[in-house]
Protein backbone atom coordinates (compact mmCIF):
# COMPACT_ATOMS: atom_id res chain seq x y z
CA UNK A 1 0.00 0.00 0.00
CA UNK A 2 1.30 3.42 -0.87
CA UNK A 3 -1.09 6.10 0.42
CA UNK A 4 -0.32 9.73 -0.20
CA UNK A 5 2.02 10.90 2.52
CA UNK A 6 0.54 14.39 2.58
CA UNK A 7 -2.84 13.28 3.89
CA UNK A 8 -1.24 11.98 7.06
CA UNK A 9 1.01 14.96 7.77
CA UNK A 10 0.57 17.14 10.84
CA UNK A 11 3.01 20.06 10.82
CA UNK A 12 6.37 18.54 9.77
CA UNK A 13 5.53 15.00 10.89
CA UNK A 14 3.83 12.21 9.01
CA UNK A 15 1.09 11.17 11.39
CA UNK A 16 -1.27 8.20 11.13
CA UNK A 17 -4.15 7.73 13.56
CA UNK A 18 -6.02 4.50 14.13
CA UNK A 19 -9.58 4.65 15.48
CA UNK A 20 -10.99 1.45 16.98
CA UNK A 21 -14.74 1.88 17.43
CA UNK A 22 -15.84 -0.91 19.74
CA UNK A 23 -18.92 -1.79 21.71
CA UNK A 24 -17.33 -1.31 25.13
CA UNK A 25 -14.61 1.22 24.35
CA UNK A 26 -13.31 3.65 21.75
CA UNK A 27 -9.55 3.28 21.31
CA UNK A 28 -7.27 5.74 19.53
CA UNK A 29 -3.60 5.22 18.64
CA UNK A 30 -1.53 8.03 17.11
CA UNK A 31 1.68 7.04 15.37
CA UNK A 32 4.49 8.89 13.63
CA UNK A 33 5.99 7.30 10.54
CA UNK A 34 9.74 7.81 10.48
CA UNK A 35 11.89 8.33 7.41
CA UNK A 36 12.96 4.68 7.47
CA UNK A 37 9.26 3.66 7.43
CA UNK A 38 9.00 2.48 11.01
CA UNK A 39 6.28 3.46 13.48
CA UNK A 40 6.68 5.37 16.72
CA UNK A 41 3.56 5.52 18.88
CA UNK A 42 3.08 9.08 20.13
CA UNK A 43 -0.19 8.81 22.00
CA UNK A 44 -3.08 6.58 22.96
CA UNK A 45 -6.55 7.38 24.21
CA UNK A 46 -9.66 5.52 25.29
CA UNK A 47 -13.18 6.37 26.31
CA UNK A 48 -16.21 4.27 27.25
CA UNK A 49 -18.18 3.46 24.13
CA UNK A 50 -21.71 4.80 24.04
CA UNK A 51 -24.21 4.71 21.23
CA UNK A 52 -22.91 1.45 19.73
CA UNK A 53 -24.03 -2.16 19.91
CA UNK A 54 -21.99 -5.01 18.45
CA UNK A 55 -20.00 -2.60 16.30
CA UNK A 56 -23.09 -0.85 14.90
CA UNK A 57 -24.03 2.77 15.61
CA UNK A 58 -27.43 2.98 17.31
CA UNK A 59 -27.15 6.54 18.66
CA UNK A 60 -25.15 8.93 16.48
CA UNK A 61 -24.73 11.73 19.01
CA UNK A 62 -23.51 9.43 21.79
CA UNK A 63 -21.10 7.73 19.39
CA UNK A 64 -19.70 11.12 18.33
CA UNK A 65 -19.24 12.13 21.97
CA UNK A 66 -17.31 8.93 22.73
CA UNK A 67 -15.08 9.32 19.66
CA UNK A 68 -14.36 12.95 20.52
CA UNK A 69 -13.28 12.07 24.08
CA UNK A 70 -10.90 9.34 22.97
CA UNK A 71 -9.38 11.52 20.24
CA UNK A 72 -8.91 14.38 22.70
CA UNK A 73 -7.09 12.14 25.19
CA UNK A 74 -4.78 10.78 22.50
CA UNK A 75 -4.07 14.26 21.16
CA UNK A 76 -3.05 15.48 24.61
CA UNK A 77 -0.64 12.59 25.00
CA UNK A 78 0.83 12.88 21.52
CA UNK A 79 1.03 16.66 21.34
CA UNK A 80 -0.03 16.67 17.68
CA UNK A 81 -3.19 17.51 15.80
CA UNK A 82 -5.33 14.80 14.22
CA UNK A 83 -7.36 15.46 11.10
CA UNK A 84 -7.76 12.02 9.51
CA UNK A 85 -8.18 8.53 10.89
CA UNK A 86 -8.04 4.97 9.63
CA UNK A 87 -11.14 3.36 11.13
CA UNK A 88 -11.69 -0.23 12.19
CA UNK A 89 -14.97 -1.85 11.25
CA UNK A 90 -16.47 -4.96 12.81
CA UNK A 91 -19.87 -6.28 13.83
CA UNK A 92 -22.04 -9.24 12.97
CA UNK A 93 -23.05 -7.54 9.70
CA UNK A 94 -19.60 -8.45 8.29
CA UNK A 95 -19.65 -11.27 5.74
CA UNK A 96 -16.77 -12.91 3.87
CA UNK A 97 -16.47 -15.26 0.92
CA UNK A 98 -13.67 -16.89 -1.07
CA UNK A 99 -13.80 -16.52 -4.84
CA UNK A 100 -11.79 -17.62 -7.87
CA UNK A 101 -11.16 -15.93 -11.22
CA UNK A 102 -9.66 -17.28 -14.44
CA UNK A 103 -8.25 -15.46 -17.48
CA UNK A 104 -6.23 -16.45 -20.52
CA UNK A 105 -2.79 -15.01 -21.25
CA UNK A 106 -2.92 -14.35 -24.96
CA UNK A 107 0.12 -12.19 -25.77
CA UNK A 108 3.15 -13.59 -27.53
CA UNK A 109 5.53 -15.31 -25.15
CA UNK A 110 2.70 -15.69 -22.61
CA UNK A 111 4.59 -13.63 -20.00
CA UNK A 112 2.21 -12.55 -17.25
CA UNK A 113 2.08 -8.80 -16.61
CA UNK A 114 0.38 -6.52 -14.11
CA UNK A 115 -2.44 -6.12 -16.61
CA UNK A 116 -3.14 -9.85 -16.42
CA UNK A 117 -3.09 -9.75 -12.63
CA UNK A 118 -5.59 -6.88 -12.61
CA UNK A 119 -7.84 -8.76 -15.03
CA UNK A 120 -7.86 -11.99 -13.05
CA UNK A 121 -8.61 -10.15 -9.78
CA UNK A 122 -11.44 -8.29 -11.53
CA UNK A 123 -12.78 -11.67 -12.68
CA UNK A 124 -12.52 -13.13 -9.17
CA UNK A 125 -14.29 -10.21 -7.50
CA UNK A 126 -17.18 -10.23 -9.99
CA UNK A 127 -19.70 -11.76 -7.60
CA UNK A 128 -23.32 -10.75 -7.13
CA UNK A 129 -23.80 -8.57 -4.07
CA UNK A 130 -27.08 -7.35 -2.58
CA UNK A 131 -27.52 -3.60 -2.94
CA UNK A 132 -27.29 -3.19 0.85
CA UNK A 133 -23.72 -4.54 1.02
CA UNK A 134 -20.37 -2.87 0.38
CA UNK A 135 -17.01 -4.48 -0.45
CA UNK A 136 -14.42 -3.58 2.21
CA UNK A 137 -11.45 -5.72 1.18
CA UNK A 138 -10.23 -7.79 -1.74
CA UNK A 139 -7.47 -10.03 -0.33
CA UNK A 140 -5.45 -12.18 -2.76
CA UNK A 141 -4.67 -15.63 -1.39
CA UNK A 142 -2.71 -17.22 -4.21
CA UNK A 143 -2.29 -17.35 -7.96
CA UNK A 144 -2.31 -20.45 -10.15
CA UNK A 145 -0.44 -20.52 -13.46
CA UNK A 146 -1.24 -23.48 -15.73
CA UNK A 147 -2.44 -25.50 -12.72
CA UNK A 148 0.68 -24.68 -10.68
CA UNK A 149 -0.58 -23.17 -7.42
CA UNK A 150 0.97 -21.47 -4.41
CA UNK A 151 2.29 -18.51 -6.43
CA UNK A 152 2.30 -15.16 -4.66
CA UNK A 153 3.57 -12.98 -7.50
CA UNK A 154 2.90 -14.32 -11.02
CA UNK A 155 4.34 -11.29 -12.85
CA UNK A 156 7.07 -12.35 -15.25
CA UNK A 157 6.09 -16.02 -15.24
CA UNK A 158 5.18 -17.60 -18.57
CA UNK A 159 1.82 -19.31 -18.89
CA UNK A 160 -1.39 -19.46 -20.89
CA UNK A 161 -3.91 -19.67 -18.03
CA UNK A 162 -3.90 -17.48 -14.92
CA UNK A 163 -6.17 -18.08 -11.93
CA UNK A 164 -6.52 -16.13 -8.70
CA UNK A 165 -8.07 -17.11 -5.40
CA UNK A 166 -9.18 -14.15 -3.30
CA UNK A 167 -10.98 -13.45 -0.03
CA UNK A 168 -13.73 -10.84 -0.26
CA UNK A 169 -14.90 -9.03 2.88
CA UNK A 170 -18.20 -7.15 2.77
CA UNK A 171 -20.20 -5.10 5.24
CA UNK A 172 -23.64 -3.54 5.44
CA UNK A 173 -23.69 -0.22 3.59
CA UNK A 174 -25.74 1.51 6.28
CA UNK A 175 -23.42 0.34 9.06
CA UNK A 176 -20.39 1.67 7.20
CA UNK A 177 -22.22 4.92 6.42
CA UNK A 178 -23.12 5.48 10.06
CA UNK A 179 -19.56 4.86 11.21
CA UNK A 180 -18.26 7.35 8.65
CA UNK A 181 -20.90 9.90 9.65
CA UNK A 182 -19.98 9.53 13.33
CA UNK A 183 -16.32 10.16 12.60
CA UNK A 184 -17.10 13.08 10.30
CA UNK A 185 -19.41 14.64 12.87
CA UNK A 186 -16.54 14.40 15.37
CA UNK A 187 -14.58 16.73 13.06
CA UNK A 188 -12.41 14.09 11.38
CA UNK A 189 -11.97 12.68 7.89
CA UNK A 190 -12.00 8.94 7.21
CA UNK A 191 -8.88 7.82 5.34
CA UNK A 192 -10.10 4.24 5.11
CA UNK A 193 -12.06 1.39 6.67
CA UNK A 194 -10.24 -1.77 7.73
CA UNK A 195 -11.70 -5.00 9.05
CA UNK A 196 -10.69 -5.04 12.71
CA UNK A 197 -9.32 -8.61 12.99
CA UNK A 198 -7.27 -7.95 9.85
CA UNK A 199 -5.83 -4.84 11.49
CA UNK A 200 -5.13 -6.72 14.71
CA UNK A 201 -3.33 -9.46 12.80
CA UNK A 202 -0.84 -6.89 11.48
CA UNK A 203 0.04 -5.92 15.04
CA UNK A 204 0.19 -9.29 16.82
CA UNK A 205 0.97 -12.07 14.32
CA UNK A 206 4.36 -13.07 12.94
CA UNK A 207 4.67 -13.98 9.27
CA UNK A 208 5.89 -17.43 10.31
CA UNK A 209 2.62 -18.00 12.18
CA UNK A 210 0.60 -17.07 9.10
CA UNK A 211 2.71 -19.46 7.04
CA UNK A 212 2.29 -22.39 9.43
CA UNK A 213 -1.42 -21.86 10.08
CA UNK A 214 -2.88 -19.77 12.88
CA UNK A 215 -6.24 -18.46 14.08
CA UNK A 216 -6.49 -14.97 15.51
CA UNK A 217 -9.41 -14.53 17.89
CA UNK A 218 -10.01 -10.86 18.67
CA UNK A 219 -12.24 -10.67 21.74
CA UNK A 220 -14.07 -7.37 21.88
CA UNK A 221 -16.88 -6.14 24.07
CA UNK A 222 -19.77 -6.87 21.69
CA UNK A 223 -18.30 -9.32 19.19
CA UNK A 224 -15.54 -11.87 18.85
CA UNK A 225 -13.74 -11.77 15.50
CA UNK A 226 -12.06 -14.80 13.94
CA UNK A 227 -9.38 -14.65 11.23
CA UNK A 228 -7.66 -17.81 9.98
CA UNK A 229 -4.35 -17.73 8.12
CA UNK A 230 -2.54 -20.53 6.32
CA UNK A 231 0.26 -20.59 3.78
CA UNK A 232 0.86 -16.89 4.39
CA UNK A 233 -2.67 -15.92 3.29
CA UNK A 234 -5.95 -15.17 5.01
CA UNK A 235 -8.30 -18.08 4.37
CA UNK A 236 -11.37 -17.44 6.49
CA UNK A 237 -12.95 -14.68 8.56
CA UNK A 238 -16.04 -14.68 10.74
CA UNK A 239 -17.73 -12.55 13.38
CA UNK A 240 -19.43 -14.02 16.45
CA UNK A 241 -22.09 -11.83 18.02
CA UNK A 242 -20.89 -12.43 21.58
CA UNK A 243 -18.08 -10.71 23.48
CA UNK A 244 -16.85 -9.65 26.86
CA UNK A 245 -19.93 -7.55 27.57
CA UNK A 246 -22.21 -10.58 27.76
CA UNK A 247 -19.82 -12.16 30.27
CA UNK A 248 -20.13 -9.01 32.37
CA UNK A 249 -23.92 -9.18 32.10
CA UNK A 250 -23.83 -12.78 33.35
CA UNK A 251 -21.76 -11.68 36.35
CA UNK A 252 -24.19 -8.85 37.07
CA UNK A 253 -27.15 -11.25 37.03
CA UNK A 254 -25.39 -13.98 38.97
CA UNK A 255 -24.13 -11.69 41.73
CA UNK A 256 -27.16 -9.35 41.67
CA UNK A 257 -25.00 -6.28 41.21
CA UNK A 258 -24.98 -3.37 38.69
CA UNK A 259 -23.23 -3.91 35.37
CA UNK A 260 -20.50 -1.34 36.07
CA UNK A 261 -19.70 -3.04 39.37
CA UNK A 262 -19.80 -6.44 37.67
CA UNK A 263 -17.18 -5.28 35.16
CA UNK A 264 -14.86 -4.23 38.00
CA UNK A 265 -15.37 -7.56 39.75
CA UNK A 266 -14.76 -9.52 36.54
CA UNK A 267 -11.50 -7.71 35.86
CA UNK A 268 -10.23 -7.87 39.43
CA UNK A 269 -11.29 -11.35 40.54
CA UNK A 270 -12.49 -13.19 37.46
CA UNK A 271 -11.02 -16.31 35.83
CA UNK A 272 -12.01 -17.92 32.56
CA UNK A 273 -11.51 -21.44 33.89
CA UNK A 274 -11.56 -23.14 37.26
CA UNK A 275 -8.32 -24.94 36.42
CA UNK A 276 -6.33 -21.81 37.35
CA UNK A 277 -8.53 -20.56 40.20
CA UNK A 278 -7.34 -20.37 43.80
CA UNK A 279 -10.48 -21.89 45.30
CA UNK A 280 -9.96 -20.52 48.81
CA UNK A 281 -9.99 -16.89 47.66
CA UNK A 282 -13.05 -14.71 48.12
CA UNK A 283 -14.08 -11.08 47.67
CA UNK A 284 -16.75 -8.68 48.86
CA UNK A 285 -19.70 -7.66 46.68
CA UNK A 286 -20.86 -4.20 47.79
CA UNK A 287 -24.47 -3.97 48.87
CA UNK A 288 -26.94 -1.89 46.89
CA UNK A 289 -30.36 -0.48 47.72
CA UNK A 290 -29.78 -0.81 51.45
CA UNK A 291 -28.70 -4.45 51.23
CA UNK A 292 -25.66 -5.64 53.15
CA UNK A 293 -22.37 -6.39 51.44
CA UNK A 294 -21.68 -10.09 51.09
CA UNK A 295 -18.71 -12.37 50.60
CA UNK A 296 -18.44 -14.44 47.40
CA UNK A 297 -15.89 -17.14 46.61
CA UNK A 298 -13.77 -16.73 43.49
CA UNK A 299 -14.69 -20.27 42.43
CA UNK A 300 -18.37 -19.24 42.41
CA UNK A 301 -17.56 -16.23 40.22
CA UNK A 302 -15.62 -18.53 37.89
CA UNK A 303 -18.60 -20.87 37.65
CA UNK A 304 -20.55 -17.92 36.19
CA UNK A 305 -17.84 -16.83 33.76
CA UNK A 306 -16.56 -20.15 32.44
CA UNK A 307 -19.73 -21.44 30.71
CA UNK A 308 -20.10 -18.23 28.69
CA UNK A 309 -16.41 -18.22 27.72
CA UNK A 310 -16.73 -21.86 26.67
CA UNK A 311 -19.74 -20.93 24.55
CA UNK A 312 -17.81 -18.15 22.77
CA UNK A 313 -14.86 -20.44 22.08
CA UNK A 314 -17.21 -23.22 21.03
CA UNK A 315 -18.78 -20.96 18.42
CA UNK A 316 -15.29 -19.96 17.23
CA UNK A 317 -14.36 -23.64 16.95
CA UNK A 318 -17.40 -24.23 14.72
CA UNK A 319 -16.29 -21.39 12.45
CA UNK A 320 -12.81 -22.89 12.21
CA UNK A 321 -14.31 -26.24 11.16
CA UNK A 322 -16.29 -24.49 8.42
CA UNK A 323 -13.04 -23.13 6.98
CA UNK A 324 -11.64 -26.54 5.95
CA UNK A 325 -8.32 -25.54 7.53
CA UNK A 326 -8.97 -26.73 11.07
CA UNK A 327 -6.39 -29.53 10.81
CA UNK A 328 -3.64 -27.26 9.47
CA UNK A 329 -3.11 -24.87 12.39
CA UNK A 330 0.44 -25.67 13.47
CA UNK A 331 0.85 -22.27 15.15
CA UNK A 332 -2.37 -22.72 17.14
CA UNK A 333 -4.53 -19.92 18.52
CA UNK A 334 -3.60 -16.29 19.23
CA UNK A 335 -6.02 -14.36 21.44
CA UNK A 336 -6.15 -10.59 21.58
CA UNK A 337 -8.55 -7.76 22.42
CA UNK A 338 -9.75 -6.67 25.84
CA UNK A 339 -11.60 -9.93 26.46
CA UNK A 340 -8.34 -11.87 26.32
CA UNK A 341 -7.10 -10.11 29.47
CA UNK A 342 -9.33 -12.26 31.69
CA UNK A 343 -7.04 -14.58 33.61
CA UNK A 344 -7.01 -18.16 32.40
CA UNK A 345 -8.32 -17.27 28.93
CA UNK A 346 -5.40 -18.90 27.10
CA UNK A 347 -5.66 -22.04 29.26
CA UNK A 348 -9.39 -22.35 28.53
CA UNK A 349 -8.76 -21.86 24.82
CA UNK A 350 -6.27 -24.72 24.84
CA UNK A 351 -8.86 -26.94 26.53
CA UNK A 352 -11.60 -26.06 24.04
CA UNK A 353 -9.59 -26.03 20.80
CA UNK A 354 -7.04 -28.71 21.66
CA UNK A 355 -4.34 -26.40 20.29
CA UNK A 356 -1.62 -24.25 21.86
CA UNK A 357 -2.95 -20.79 22.68
CA UNK A 358 -1.26 -17.54 23.61
CA UNK A 359 -2.16 -13.90 24.22
CA UNK A 360 -1.20 -11.63 21.31
CA UNK A 361 0.51 -8.36 22.25
CA UNK A 362 1.01 -5.52 19.73
CA UNK A 363 4.63 -5.33 18.56
CA UNK A 364 6.86 -3.88 15.88
CA UNK A 365 6.81 -0.22 16.95
CA UNK A 366 8.74 2.28 19.07
CA UNK A 367 7.76 5.29 21.12
CA UNK A 368 5.19 4.69 23.84
CA UNK A 369 5.76 0.94 23.80
CA UNK A 370 4.60 0.39 27.39
CA UNK A 371 1.34 2.28 26.91
CA UNK A 372 0.42 0.61 23.61
CA UNK A 373 1.68 -2.92 24.37
CA UNK A 374 -1.67 -4.23 25.51
CA UNK A 375 -4.23 -6.45 23.72
CA UNK A 376 -6.77 -3.64 24.06
CA UNK A 377 -4.71 -1.59 21.55
CA UNK A 378 -4.05 -4.42 19.06
CA UNK A 379 -6.60 -3.08 16.58
CA UNK A 380 -5.52 0.55 17.02
CA UNK A 381 -1.85 -0.26 16.44
CA UNK A 382 -2.75 -2.42 13.44
CA UNK A 383 -4.78 0.43 11.95
CA UNK A 384 -1.73 2.69 12.22
CA UNK A 385 0.30 0.05 10.36
CA UNK A 386 -2.30 -0.01 7.61
CA UNK A 387 -2.36 3.76 7.28
CA UNK A 388 1.44 3.77 7.16
CA UNK A 389 1.45 1.30 4.31
CA UNK A 390 2.73 -1.55 6.49
CA UNK A 391 -0.48 -3.56 6.68
CA UNK A 392 -1.56 -6.66 4.82
CA UNK A 393 -4.16 -5.05 2.59
CA UNK A 394 -5.08 -1.85 0.87
CA UNK A 395 -7.42 0.24 3.00
CA UNK A 396 -10.56 1.32 1.26
CA UNK A 397 -10.30 4.85 -0.02
CA UNK A 398 -13.20 7.26 -0.25
CA UNK A 399 -13.77 9.82 -2.96
CA UNK A 400 -14.80 13.40 -2.52
CA UNK A 401 -18.37 14.23 -1.69
CA UNK A 402 -18.87 15.20 -5.33
CA UNK A 403 -17.76 11.71 -6.37
CA UNK A 404 -19.98 10.13 -3.75
CA UNK A 405 -18.81 9.08 -0.31
CA UNK A 406 -19.08 5.41 -1.16
CA UNK A 407 -17.45 5.56 -4.57
CA UNK A 408 -15.43 2.38 -4.80
CA UNK A 409 -11.95 3.67 -5.22
CA UNK A 410 -9.37 1.01 -4.54
CA UNK A 411 -5.61 1.44 -4.56
CA UNK A 412 -4.48 -1.99 -5.70
CA UNK A 413 -1.28 -3.66 -4.54
CA UNK A 414 1.74 -2.93 -6.69
CA UNK A 415 4.14 -5.40 -5.15
CA UNK A 416 2.21 -8.55 -4.35
CA UNK A 417 5.25 -10.51 -3.19
CA UNK A 418 5.98 -7.94 -0.48
CA UNK A 419 2.57 -6.69 0.57
CA UNK A 420 -0.13 -9.32 0.52
CA UNK A 421 -0.48 -12.24 2.91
Amino acid sequence: MNPSKDIFRSDSKRIVTGLDIGTSKIGVVIGEITQDNTVNILGVGTSPSRGLRQGVVINLDLAVESITKAIHEARLTAGVDVKEVVVGIAGDHIRSVNSRGVVGVSRSGQEITQHDVDKVIDAAKAIALPIDREVLHILPQEFIVDNQGGIKNPIGISGVRLEAEIHIVTGAVTSAQNIVRSVKKAGLKVAGLVLEPLASSSAVLEQSEKDLGVVLIDMGGGTTDVALFYGGAIRYTAVIGLGGQIVTNDVALGLRTPVDQAEIIKQKYGYATSSVTTKEDSFIVPGIGGREAREVKVKDLTSIIQPRMEEIFGLAAKEIKRSDYGDLLSAGIVLTGGGSLLRGTAQLAEEVFGLPATIGIPQGFGGLTEAASSPIFSTGVGLVFFGAGLGEDEVKKFGTEEEGLFSRIYQWMKKFADDFM
